[in-house]
């Protein structure tokens, strides 16, 4: 009879007989997975035989997310990661090396840009910037570079460009260059660039696929061959994603598709809006007729998506107004969650690029970035007249 200390510890991990399946993914909380005999932990660990060893290699919870994700891209593949930028991250590094070009486009996060040109420039990578419209320029670009990346977003933060990923890919292909997209902004939903010929889709899980605000986690897919290639970056780099991240993004992803229909019904509603109200100098939302990505939207996009991006007319000082009279919508950088979220991109999310550098990015003062979210849109209509109004009475103040 084994003594009581060594009874407890046996009693309270000894995994319980399950018949049924369960109606959610269970939660793998455990650091690591006991084997059988050394001969089998030496083969899962080394790859020669599936299972699990330590949850920073590998867990069934997280596995189960990436599998999710894949499968909803139409890919062979997916790995979960920490963040989106974790993904982002793993991606770039599987492909290019010192003394290399990356592609990217010029309308892009401005946390990618600054892991392109401060992090990954310290490793010996260059960095070239084009308009991803601009498909002579990218030609160029990629042909006097011989880069091996071309980096694009389907729906580009936070000036909502989208890219036609379709003869993006054909471009690329044609130099030897990967393409990788970030579909963050569209989600599976509305785009899937994998179908449209990209080699590796990145997304930040922390946004629409999860959708509830309350977890961070990224996601890469793409073929076997290509996510194999950014698992030794995921294990030896350490942006292993905790298993309870990954159930809370698994929980959300059902309902993706109802939250992505509402976000787009009450985004394209307010961008017409915004369109008729006189501090507004531009709106950028692909739904609208008048939006000059509208028809590769109406191609590409299955939805519109919920990001709409607005110029006010008194530049940061009427931005400032806006933002602090809201009432419903919050005040934050991040997007992709069931409240509306308003923030200014060249004080928050965009805040590493100086003057000419947003404006070469196409963020002009007074943008502001908008999450649609789940509400009524009678509400967030109200809620932004209370915007406009303190705008132009911020800039009368300031004048």
């Amino acid at each position: 009879m084994v003594h009581f200390s060594t009874r407890a510890i046996l009693a309270a991990t000894r995994s319980p007989e399950v018949h049924q399946a369960p109606s959610a993914i269970p939660i793998y909380q455990a650091a690591a997975f006991s084997a059988a005999d050394a001969e089998e932990l030496g083969d899962v660990l080394t790859g020669a035989r599936p299972g699990y060893a330590y949850s920073r290699i590998d867990n069934p919870t997280t596995a189960a997310l990436g599998a999710a994700v894949a499968e909803l891209e139409g890919a062979e593949a997916g790995l979960a990661f920490a963040t989106g930028m974790a993904a982002i991250h793993a991606a770039l590094v599987s492909v290019v090396r010192a003394g290399q070009t990356i592609v990217a486009t010029q309308a892009v996060y401005g946390t990618t840009r600054d892991l392109i040109t401060r992090i990954l420039a310290g490793l010996g990578v260059a960095a070239e910037f084009v308009d991803p419209t601009d498909l002579a320029a990218v030609d160029e670009a990629l042909d006097r570079s011989g880069a091996p990346v071309l980096y694009v977003e389907t729906v580009s933060n936070p000036t909502i460009i989208v890219s036609d990923i379709a003869a993006l890919a054909d471009v690329a292909h044609r130099h030897g260059a990967l393409l990788l997209v970030d579909n963050t902004f569209a989600s599976p939903f509305a785009c899937r660039p994998i179908e449209r010929g990209a080699d590796l889709v990145m997304h930040s899980a922390t946004k629409y696929l999860s959708g509830h605000a309350d977890v961070l986690a990224g996601v890469v897919v793409g073929s076997r061959e290509r996510v194999d290639a950014c698992r030794p970056i995921l294990v030896d780099v350490g942006g292993a994603l905790a298993p309870i991240a990954a159930f809370l993004v698994l929980r959300g992803i059902p309902t993706l598709a109802i939250r992505m229909q509402r976000h787009s019904e009450t985004a394209l509603d307010l961008a017409a809006w915004l369109r008729n109200q006189d501090m507004v100098e531009r709106v950028h939302y692909p739904g609208l007729p008048t939006d000059p990505y509208h028809a590769i939207a109406v191609r590409q996009l299955d939805v519109f998506g919920g990001m709409v991006a607005f110029e006010l007319s008194g530049g940061q000082t009427a931005g400032q107004g806006f933002l602090d009279a809201m009432r419903i919508a919050e005040r934050t950088a991040s997007l992709g969650a069931f409240r509306t979220i308003i923030t200014h991109p060249p004080s928050t999310t965009h805040r590493q690029l100086d003057a000419e550098a947003l404006k070469a990015s196409g963020i002009a003062p007074g943008l502001l970035r908008c999450s649609i979210g789940l509400e009524d849109v009678e509400d967030l209509r109200e809620d932004f007249e209370l915007g406009l109004a303190a705008a132009r009475q911020a800039v009368a103040v300031a004048t």
